[in-house]
């Protein structure tokens, strides 16, 4: 009696896409439009992913902190540190399992509990450094220096979110959100950004006035410093729930999107996720956290390159298009957005020159005994030079040179293509038929379905 051993499948499996034309090469489930009856994000989700977004060891064990050292100091890691790390690695390896729409309940907790342990470091900020002067520190820098350091401060948290600034629809996919409530993203984001940029400040300031002279920009490092051991495990439970989160939404469920787009015969999310976990290690993150310049500088490096794309996707699909686009021609290999030979050279000529100003301070800021002079000055704020400089030259080659067989009448949404091909007539919400697509309102009952419907 023999064994039969199945061959590992490579393949992902995929059901006949709504959208792609012939062979299934160009798509499958994970990249068709979401129906309707699938969105699962409302309202109160997305705000708390946005708000969510913006030395748990040590603190039940002390002695895990005086751990020795077992690696050269040039990798710029300690071996707690690296446990810590791998520990933190394994416990996020279940979540990238799981489906974005059911990923909501994760960033409800953490609008929770990540500004709860903010505001609790913003009240410890102003009671710990009573009677000490942290608000009225002299600046080190003066002049243009301090323009330009300011400008650069500003290019690295743009970065920070320029990342969600081009992949937001990987979660705005699964939105069920009105349009008239999505502007009520437009005061907050803004507001709530500011306001957790204010406690990093806050924060720092009184590290630096109680515990003598050093700025802890890391909140981590802040956290250590304090005696309480229970206060300790808390904040650090926070910081990595806030950094779960922001690991998933930002990093590896984008990289997961990107890797099933060019290879959806063999990707799809759940796939991709975790190709970009394994990768994470070659990236060798420590040493980009290894001080607050390197990582400012990384911030701001990557930044300059997403300015120019997200021009290209704003006037792309606001002025030059006017919201006009046809669903079903994204997916055609050869259909109208084929281009020229398959790119849009409008585009690259356009990112081209907004990312070439900021080379020669992406060039010095990567090695700096690269001397570039006033070069670097662009790089400074390469970010809003990049974008206003794509977006510029992007309409004009696009009004000169008019690609007139991406121009049409009427946008075909993927809701108008679903109920065309009958999915709609087919499909059920608890039990309930859809029928034309029409959001049907089923009545349920019990503490779960109710935070359903508020989610």
């Amino acid at each position: 009696m023999g064994f039969k051993i199945r061959r590992p499948k490579l393949h992902v499996e995929q059901a006949k896409s709504q959208f792609a034309e012939g062979s299934a090469r160009w798509t499958n489930v994970d990249l068709d439009p979401v129906p309707k009856h699938a969105r699962k994000w409302g309202v109160t989700s997305f705000i708390a992913y946005w708000i969510s977004d913006a030395f748990k060891i040590g603190a039940i064990w002390p002695s895990f902190l005086t751990l020795p050292n077992h690696i050269p100091a040039d990798e710029g890691i300690e071996t707690n540190t690296m446990i810590s790390f791998f520990i933190f690695w394994l416990l996020q390896i279940p979540f990238l399992y799981m489906h974005p729409n059911d990923l909501r309940w994760l960033f409800m907790a953490k609008s929770i509990i990540v500004p709860i342990a903010f505001i609790a470091i913003l009240i410890w900020a102003f009671v710990s450094t009573k009677g000490m002067d942290i608000w009225d520190q002299k600046a080190t820098i003066h002049g243009s220096a301090y323009s330009w350091a300011f400008l650069a401060n500003l290019t690295s948290v743009i970065g920070n979110y320029a990342t969600l600034s081009v992949n937001q629809a990987d979660f705005s996919r699964y939105s069920r959100v009105s349009v008239k409530w999505q502007m009520l993203y437009v005061p907050m984001l803004p507001a709530v950004f500011t306001f957790i940029s204010f406690i990093g400040i806050a924060a720092s300031s009184a590290g630096s006035a109680k515990y003598g002279g050093e700025y802890l920009w890391d909140p981590m490092a802040l956290v250590a410093m304090w005696p309480n051991r229970a206060c300790r495990f808390f904040a650090a439970f926070a910081f990595a729930l806030a950094a779960l989160g922001v690991n998933i939404s930002a990093n590896s469920l984008s990289a997961a999107n990107d890797l099933t787009a060019l290879f959806p015969r063999f990707v799809n999310i759940r796939r991709g996720q975790l190709a970009c976990a394994v990768l994470a290690w070659a990236l060798v993150p420590w040493k980009i956290l290894a001080s607050a310049g390197s990582f400012l500088n990384f911030m701001s490096a990557y930044a300059v390159f997403l300015g120019p794309i997200a021009a290209i996707m704003l006037f792309d699909f606001w002025v030059v298009h006017e919201r006009k686009y046809d669903t079903r021609a994204l997916y055609a290999p050869h259909g109208i957005y084929r281009y020229t030979g398959g790119v849009n050279w409008r585009a690259v000529v356009a990112f081209l020159v907004g990312v070439a100003p900021n080379l020669p301070g992406f060039i010095n800021s990567i090695n700096s005994n690269i001397e570039v002079g006033v070069g670097a000055h662009p790089y400074q704020f390469g970010w809003l030079l990049g974008f206003v400089g794509t977006s510029v030259v992007y309409l004009a080659l696009e009004y000169a040179f008019v690609p007139k067989e991406t121009m049409i009448e009427k946008a075909v949404l993927p809701d108008e293509v679903y109920e065309a091909m009958g999915v709609y007539d087919s499909s059920e919400i608890e039990g309930v038929p859809v029928g034309d697509g029409e959001e049907v309102v089923v009545e349920k009952k019990g503490l779960k379905s109710w935070a359903d419907r508020i989610l």
